[in-house]
């Protein structure tokens, strides 16, 4: 628990996570509270039947020792070590109560202190097993060539080593299909319910479900360093990141807890020089627990905790409450192009031709100086010629495009202004309307073809960009193609902020810019758009299951490629950050009215005590709803064709 809140037990550890997860009743404060209940229960029938005072008496002391127990003991580690929080509190109420001779009162203090414990304990180890329950996706054994085939658990495969997964099976760890073709199910990683189809050279990830085919898959990770283990180790070192709600609950708590046991002192000390002792130091005691801020250190930390537990199965990887409650706030959204808005699938959808050449040797000349590159253009004009011949002396030029020679013939490929498009003006201009990107070809110094290359947008890419300006976000394309380029696809996606021509540190100019004006959100790929991702006040990653820099590098990041994962997202955060407003708004509304009640005398030591839990209770129970969602829903044919490239990352 939170040291501001110091309420008497350490931070559980996993295998308490684990245990306790499970049911209420294996929570030590749960049982406990349960037996100091009935002792209670006990010698209440005592009185009411006219029994023996000395055995009521002995049946509440009993009942608190058993609740005093799971947290006076903690609580005294605690202050040894010269720390104070509200288990001293309520140790401190306990004691004078007995003092005073009221060991029922300090009995009730206990038994419901006890409870909102154990129903805290429940609630926070609960949703980080959540999380945790990612990795039971793993299976308990693989099977795995080793001259024969055999069943071994995950942690013994070693990298390189070959697994079979048959029909059915769960993959062990991450890999690379060397044979076999099959349908995945990765709705449990990455909250997408369409099965995506694979084959040889596909990337695989631990958890994935095989469908119908048997796979071959080499082993690319080891079980401990898999991508289900990564989320886990990073969305559990990332919780620390406190937001700006976590931080003013926490200031507030800090340094309330002496300052309440001060100003108890100096009500027992002034009430007792100037009326009758017993009530004032009574009443000291009462405003001792009044003012205890348990549920204020609670009221952030229990909702995070089941956000973010509550993303991961959808799919979304949040690095802790600051991403958390930052995502919550956003006003604009700026989309990359390439590969958020569209598919990073370019393909070849005209070709013009001058000078006699024909659409062939167009083609051919482009292949020839593309062929050993690794840009997506690149890709597309290769994956358009069926017989390849590499060109010689091939160079790169930085940001204009290729250079070399080809059957004794000096050759060039490149972007409009560097070569100069000739009689093919209007071909050019036609290709950038329709939202391509062209590509000149050259040769011997004369203009002979230009090549379209589009990139698809996604199919849900106008229903996300629509649903997000109907709730108020500014949105804007960030892109480092060219102005026609960019606005044609940008008016068939419906959006109207464009910012085209841009390279890596222009995009971050620009997200500065927009930033000033609202609190803005980039979504990119996570390594191209590392810039813009840092300068955002959140980065946010786009199909980055199995790309490191992506997870380590972002705020958030979207695991599968479904772009209506965005708004799911938003929508939680915002959701996520209004359930914590409400529960620190609940915590000092609570603290603030108890205070005056317990010094006048209103309210007694139990009823404060009473009051104080059920608003934890309350509190911790909000918090939960945090941890609601719904997943994606896969929507016609749209959803079947946003189905990712596992394996192709932008």
């Amino acid at each position: 628990m939170s040291d501001a809140c110091g309420c008497g037990h350490d931070e559980p550890t996993e295998e308490g996570e684990e245990r306790e997860a499970g049911k209420l009743w294996q929570v030590t404060e749960i049982r406990a509270a349960a037996v100091a209940g009935m002792l209670l229960l006990a010698g209440l029938v005592v009185n009411l039947s006219d029994g023996p005072q000395l055995v009521r008496t002995v049946l509440e002391a009993v009942a608190l020792l058993v609740a005093g127990y799971t947290f006076v003991p903690s609580t005294l580690t605690r202050l040894a070590k010269g720390k104070v929080g509200v288990g001293t509190l309520m140790t401190i109420a306990a004691v004078g109560a007995v003092v005073l001779g009221e060991v029922g009162e300090a009995a009730m203090l206990a038994f419901l202190f006890a409870i909102s414990e154990g129903l805290e304990e429940y609630a926070v180890s609960r949703t980080r097993h959540g999380l945790r329950a990612l990795l039971s996706l793993v299976p308990d054994t693989a099977t795995v060539i080793r001259d024969v085939e055999q069943s071994v658990p995950p942690a013994e495969l070693r990298l390189g080593e070959v697994m079979i997964v048959k029909p059915g099976e769960r993959i062990a760890t991450d890999g690379i299909i060397r044979g076999g073709r099959t349908a995945l199910d990765t709705s449990a990683i990455t909250g997408e319910s369409v099965p995506v189809e694979v084959g040889p050279g596909n990337e695989v990830f631990a958890g994935s479900i095989n469908g119908t085919g048997v796979l071959e898959v080499e082993v690319t990770a080891s079980a401990q360093d898999n991508s289900l283990a990564k989320i886990v180790r990073i969305v559990e070192a990332e919780q620390t990141r406190k937001g700006e709600a976590q931080r003013l609950a926490d200031k507030i708590a800090k340094p309330l807890v002496p300052a309440i046991m001060v100003a108890a002192a100096v009500i027992a000390v002034a009430g007792s020089l100037l009326g009758d002792p017993r009530i004032w130091i009574e009443r000291a005691l009462v405003v001792l627990v009044a003012a205890s801020p348990c549920a204020l250190a609670i009221a952030v930390p229990v909702t995070v905790v089941a956000a973010i537990g509550a993303a991961s199965k959808l799919g979304v990887l949040v690095k802790g409450g600051a991403a958390l409650e930052a995502l919550g706030k956003i006003g604009g959204i700026a989309l990359d192009k390439t590969g958020t808005l569209t598919r990073n699938q370019p393909t070849v959808i005209d070709v013009a031709t001058a000078d006699r050449a024909t659409r062939d040797e167009v083609l051919a000349i482009a292949a020839a100086l593309e062929s050993r590159s690794e840009h997506p253009l690149a890709k597309a004009i290769l994956a358009a010629v069926d017989d390849i011949a590499p060109a010689e002396n091939v160079e790169a030029v930085t940001g204009a495009g290729l250079t070399g020679q080809l059957d004794r013939a000096q050759v060039r490929l490149g972007r409009p202004g560097w070569i100069t498009p000739g009689p093919l003006a209007g071909a050019v201009e036609r290709m950038q309307l329709a939202g391509a990107t062209a590509v000149l070809i050259e040769r011997d110094g004369r203009v002979v073809g230009a090549i379209a290359v589009r990139d698809e947008l996604r199919p849900e890419a106008v229903e996300v960009v629509s649903q997000l300006r109907r709730e108020g976000y500014h949105v804007a394309m960030l892109t480092g193609d060219n102005e026609r380029t960019a606005r044609a696809l940008a008016a068939d996606v419906g959006i109207e902020d464009v910012h085209a021509d841009l390279r890596p540190e222009d995009k971050a100019r620009i997200i500065g810019e927009l930033g000033r004006q609202r609190s803005m959100a980039m979504v990119g790929d996570g390594v191209n758009d590392a810039p813009a991702l840092a300068t955002a006040d959140v980065g946010i990653a786009m199909g980055a299951m199995g790309t490191d820099v992506a997870i380590e590098t972002a705020d958030v990041a979207l695991m599968g490629a479904d772009l209506r994962h965005l708004p799911q997202a938003l929508t939680h955060a915002r959701r996520s950050w209004r359930i914590m407003l409400q529960n620190v708004g609940l915590s000092l509304v609570v603290i603030t009215a108890l205070m005056p009640l317990a010094l006048f005398g209103a309210l007694g030591l139990a009823a404060v005590v009473l009051v104080h839990e059920v608003a934890e209770i309350v509190i911790i129970a909000n918090g939960v709803r945090a941890g609601r969602v719904r997943p994606l829903v896969a929507q016609g044919p749209a959803a079947q064709e946003t189905a990712p490239l596992v394996g192709a990352h932008s």
